[in-house]
């Protein structure tokens, strides 16, 4: 006769004996779920250095879009109206004052290279100014002016002459052009010095004073004429 209960005791005692645990310890548990997950295996389509950078910048710009169209009137459309007025008042300042420049070379120098004739710096200006380039066009009609007047004696070739002391001396035997010598010299300067852009306009009033220049007989005193005579070989009787 059988113990009521014995085969059905003794098969639950060995089966409580054999099996792994049915509750498992939280720690341990987590530890071997962090071990397995560490494998290589499970990261091989997880985003590289960059990739997770770029994501923290995009959510960091998109963060400041959403603070700002809440706090801007229009709300995400506001944002986008300010960030376009934004955008056309450097465009604007950027066209009107040019391109920023280094700062230059030598100091106010007309004259930075090897000594040229007129003729040169005319070739050079039209040259540039055939290609687009109002602004170097700008500088070597200045330069050609400048040029002229000294091998016409008009002025005394002298380095290191700025725009501004060649115009102020050049309107002396040229008094009828003083103003627009005055303008010449400001345009050079602006272009040279000031980061601005010369345009086809700008150069046109130049290449019209040195044509008219050519033509204009010079007004010189005593001494001036004495000079001019020495450096010409002597004066027409």
């Amino acid at each position: 006769m059988l113990v009521t209960g014995g085969p059905t005791t003794a098969w639950s005692l060995s089966r409580a004996t054999d099996d792994v645990p049915v509750d498992i310890p939280r720690v341990p548990a987590r530890e071997a779920a962090e071990r397995e997950l560490s494998k290589p295996m499970y990261h091989e389509d997880d985003p590289n250095l960059l990739e997770r950078a770029l994501d923290r910048f995009w959510d960091w710009v998109g963060d400041i879009f959403a603070s700002a169209s809440a706090a801007t009137p229009g709300g995400l459309l506001g944002v986008v109206v300010i960030a376009l007025v934004v955008v056309a008042l450097v465009g604007a300042l950027w066209w009107r004052l040019g391109t920023p420049r280094r700062a230059a070379v030598r100091s106010d120098a007309l004259f930075d290279d090897r000594p040229r004739s007129a003729a040169e710096h005319r070739a050079a200006a039209e040259a540039h100014a055939t290609a687009g380039r109002w602004s170097e066009a700008t500088q070597e009609r200045m330069r050609a002016i400048v040029r002229s007047l000294e091998e016409r004696a008009l002025l005394e070739p002298r380095p290191g002459r700025t725009a501004d002391e060649a115009a102020a001396e050049a309107a002396r035997p040229m008094p009828t052009h003083a103003d627009e010598l005055r303008a010449a010299a400001r345009t050079f300067d602006d272009v040279t010095y000031g980061g601005r852009t010369a345009d086809q306009p700008a150069y046109q009033r130049l290449k019209e004073l040195d044509d008219a220049l050519e033509r204009t007989k010079p007004q010189l005193n005593e001494g001036a004429a004495a000079a001019a005579g020495a450096a010409g070989g002597g004066t027409a009787p």
